[in-house]
């Protein structure tokens, strides 16, 4: 059978007669093998199925080309995939018209693998984890092909690179990790639970040794927890997001002995995560780094403002997702409008055993109205057909506190006050429903109506004085990314890592293993 591709070549005006027939056998090869896929089909159709590869003048772009691929392994990906020996060896190889045909799509295969996975990420995110709910960029496979045929080879494919300062440096520790595992990692494991300053012995060396070798001290003999190690576990804790004491507790020394292929597959993931969200972000913008549980105010690339906050708990129902949004509004004095599974699943049970349970919270009906306890018979209802809601009226006690800050979206997910601070001191602060709780929830909304206020300070506590309900619009709405990185180099070069408090690096790390993503060492 002859494809539509192959056919298009015999029509009238394109006769074996009128053209050189190692042109045309060149073309029918082409058309025979790009007819498999519709847009690399479409793209030669387009130019009557004339290479960009395989012709004499095509070796600066086939030298892009392969240059591109054999980069592969310094962006993380599946190296193995694109195999550029592999492909260099059919360009040679390809001696007949019908070779050089089938190795000219092949290599357009190659390139929009790659294209692909460089500007859009390996993985689709949300097939890794429905939770991670990023809008990966997506680009036409036709016209990418058609971009580079037009384009200087070598630029083009230099843009392909996210152009992201934070992921060239992710890069750079790529490398560094790579070369200390050629050299055998860190050493030994820190073989004791807990160790303080003033302690001697085995264990202590272990320590010193493992921060000589993660750069954290210089070199030296002393095997006592001396000032020169508290101050080393010290600058650890603080890279590492954990209480800065200098005291290498069980938490601390769990983190100590993590392994350098561990931060490498959080580096490889940390490089997965940019590759989703390629562009530059917006010069003002509020960015929550949900396993870091801080918020920021981040401007011109620079934090000029930031919070502790507490997350979802990782339990299925409760983890904060991933995603960008555009905050538009804040409430002072807000009510809480309870969600409905919070109702049925927490509430609706306490009220069956105690119908005063929870009375802090009104009892709304389907009008709108409040409605007495003493006029419901709770155990007659399930989480099903329970008719009411419930809503806590504003009030220091209120479960938002006195403030949140609102960017309207599907997971009712949104930044809020909390009269429970004692959670803030925690070093793993995962415990709300989802939302995200702010420590700092008045500085917070004075750093967002700076833009619009002279006065932002006097301005809101004008309003939170009157005890009443108020929407405030943001004049200047904010982006807000709601990110999870577990890695990352700042702009001093230091590399920061934090635990994988939802699993979820964990998961798309084994989706990239399975997608041919390896763990490699390098020379030193």
């Amino acid at each position: 059978m002859i494809s539509a591709g192959v056919a298009a070549l015999t029509l009238p005006g394109f006769g074996v007669g009128r053209a050189d027939a190692a042109v045309t056998a060149l073309k029918q090869s082409i058309a025979e093998e790009a007819s498999r896929d519709a847009d690399i089909a479409a793209f030669y159709r387009a130019r009557d199925f004339k290479p960009i590869f395989v012709s004499n003048g095509d070796g600066r772009r086939r030298g892009a080309l392969l240059k591109a691929l054999a980069s592969a392994d310094t962006h993380g990906l599946p190296a193995a995939k694109y195999n550029p020996d592999e492909l260099k060896s059919l360009f040679k190889a390809a001696k007949t018209p019908a070779d050089r045909g089938r190795v000219e799509v092949e290599a357009a295969r190659r390139f929009l693998d790659f294209a692909d996975a460089m500007r859009s990420g390996v993985l689709d995110p949300r097939k890794v984890d429905s939770a991670i709910v990023v809008d990966v960029p997506r680009y036409d496979r036709t016209a990418t092909l058609a971009a580079f045929a037009k384009s200087s080879p070598q630029g083009f494919m230099k843009k392909l690179n996210p152009r992201k300062p934070e992921y060239v440096r992710l890069q750079k520790e790529k490398l560094r990790l790579e070369k200390l595992l050629g050299k055998g990692g860190w050493g030994e494991k820190v073989s004791a639970k807990a160790l303080k300053p003033g302690q001697t012995g085995g264990a202590v060396v272990q320590l010193r040794n493992r921060m000589i070798r993660m750069g954290f001290m210089r070199k030296s003999a002393s095997q006592v927890y001396d000032t020169n190690l508290q101050n080393a576990v010290q600058q650890f804790q603080i890279n590492h997001g954990l209480a800065p004491d200098g005291v290498a507790g069980a938490g601390t020394i769990s983190e100590v002995n993590k392994s350098v292929q561990d931060r490498l597959s959080q580096v490889l993931v940390g490089l997965e995560r940019n590759r989703w969200t390629p562009q530059p972000l917006e010069k003002r913008h509020v960015w929550v780094n949900l396993p870091d549980f801080h918020v920021h105010i981040m401007e011109k690339g620079k934090s000029t403002f930031r919070s502790r906050v507490v997350i979802g708990k990782s339990t299925e129902d409760r983890k904060t997702p991933e995603f960008s949004d555009t905050m538009e509004f804040m409430v002072i004095n807000p009510s809480w409008y309870v969600p409905r599974s919070i109702v049925t699943k927490e509430y609706l049970p306490m009220m069956k055993r105690n119908r005063g349970a929870a009375g802090q919270l009104q009892i709304i009906d389907r009008k709108g109205r409040s409605v007495s306890r003493s006029s419901i018979n709770f155990s007659q209802y399930t989480a099903k057909n329970f008719p009411y809601s419930m809503k806590q009226p504003p009030s220091k006690g209120n479960a938002l506190g006195l403030v949140k800050f609102m960017f309207p979206n599907k997971y009712n997910i949104y930044l809020h006050d909390t009269p429970s601070k004692s959670l803030f001191g925690r070093e793993v602060r995962a415990f709300s429903h989802g939302c995200v709780r702010v420590h700092k929830p008045f500085e917070f909304a004075y750093a967002l109506l700076k833009a619009q206020e002279n006065d932002p300070e006097g301005y809101f506590q004008s309003i939170l004085r009157t005890k009443a309900e108020r929407r405030v619009d943001l004049r200047q709405p904010m982006p807000v990314h709601l990110a999870y990185f577990t890695a990352w180099v700042d702009a001093k070069g230091r590399a920061h890592y934090r635990r994988d408090v939802y699993g979820r690096d964990g998961q798309i790390f084994a989706a990239l293993k399975q997608a041919g993503v390896t763990l490699g060492s390098a020379k030193a």
